[in-house]
C-alpha cells in the first residue's frame, strides 16, 4: 500500500492519498479544491492513477476538489449515502467495502458532527473525518449535528476498535498528524477518561464557537460535489484558488 498524509493550510484539512501498489489505482480522502494540482502531481510522480475521491461528509470549511479532479483525471466521486448532494458516482453505505485496486476500506457511519459523517477503516488505520479529532472532536451545532449522537458514534464504533488502531483525523490545528484509539480513549479532552454522555453534552453545548465564516458558500458548493460559488466575497476568494485562514467547520 502507498500512503501519504497531505495538508491544506487554509482550512487545516488533511487529505489522504491511498494507493494500491499492485494495480496502480489510487483514492483521495477529502481532497481540497485549492490543492488539486498538488495532489495530481504527487499521484503522477508515484506512478498511480486516481480512480476515486472519497468524502467523509459535506464540509462546511472548504470546497472539495472532487468535481475538479473528476474533470481533470476521470476519477469517480464517492459521497455518503445520506449527503444531500448531486453528481456523486458512488454512495457510501455502512459496512459496504470501497475497493481501491486490491485494498478495501470499510465505511462506518459516525454521525453527530453532521448527520452524514462517515469514518473509514483500512489496515490498522481509521480515517475519522471531523467526528474524532486529536484531543477533540467535531462541533455539533450545525448541519443536523447532535452531541448525543456523536458521543454514541465515537464510543460505540470508534472506541471499540483495537487500541492500537491509528487515528487519522480530518483536521488538526496544532501541527499534529496522527493519534491512536487508546490515546483518545485516555486523553481526549472532550471524550476521554470515561466521560459520561452528560459530561460530553455539557461540554459541547458550552463551547461558544463562532459561526463558520465560509459555511454559507461551502455547503451548497459541496452539495454539487465541489462547485465554487460565483458570488464569493473578495475576502473569501482564497477558498477557490488562492489562500488565507479558516476555523474548523
Amino acid at each position: 500500500m502507498i500512503f501519504r498524509q497531505l495538508f491544506e493550510e487554509l482550512s487545516s484539512t488533511y487529505t489522504y492519498l491511498i494507493g494500491c501498489d499492485e494495480t496502480g489505482h489510487a483514492l483521495l480522502v477529502d481532497p481540497v479544491y485549492n490543492t488539486a494540482e498538488r495532489d495530481l502531481a504527487l499521484i503522477s510522480s508515484l506512478g498511480l492513477t486516481l480512480a476515486y475521491t472519497l468524502e467523509t461528509h459535506v464540509h462546511a470549511d472548504h470546497i472539495t476538489a472532487a468535481l475538479k479532479l473528476k474533470h481533470q483525471a476521470g476519477s469517480q466521486i464517492i459521497f455518503p449515502s445520506l449527503s444531500e448532494c448531486t453528481g456523486a458516482d458512488i454512495r457510501t453505505e455502512e459496512g459496504v467495502p470501497i475497493k481501491v485496486g486490491n485494498l478495501s476500506l470499510v465505511p462506518l457511519h459516525t454521525p453527530g458532527h453532521t448527520d452524514d459523517s462517515f469514518s473509514f477503516l483500512l489496515a490498522g488505520k481509521v480515517f475519522t473525518g471531523d467526528a474524532l479529532l486529536i484531543d477533540g472532536c467535531g462541533r455539533t451545532d450545525f448541519q443536523n449535528g447532535n452531541p448525543e449522537m456523536l458521543y454514541k458514534s465515537i464510543n460505540e464504533k470508534l472506541f471499540t476498535l483495537p487500541d492500537e488502531t491509528l487515528v487519522y483525523p480530518g483536521h488538526d490545528y496544532q501541527q499534529r498528524f496522527v493519534s491512536s484509539i487508546i490515546q483518545e480513549k485516555q486523553r481526549n479532552l472532550r471524550l476521554g477518561g470515561g466521560k459520561s454522555q452528560e459530561d460530553f453534552v455539557e461540554i459541547m453545548e458550552n463551547l461558544k464557537l463562532d459561526y463558520p465564516k465560509f459555511i454559507e458558500h461551502a455547503v451548497p458548493g459541496n452539495q454539487q460535489c465541489g462547485v465554487c460559488p460565483a458570488d464569493l466575497p473578495n475576502n473569501m476568494a482564497a477558498y477557490c484558488g488562492q489562500m488565507t485562514e479558516s476555523p474548523q467547520g
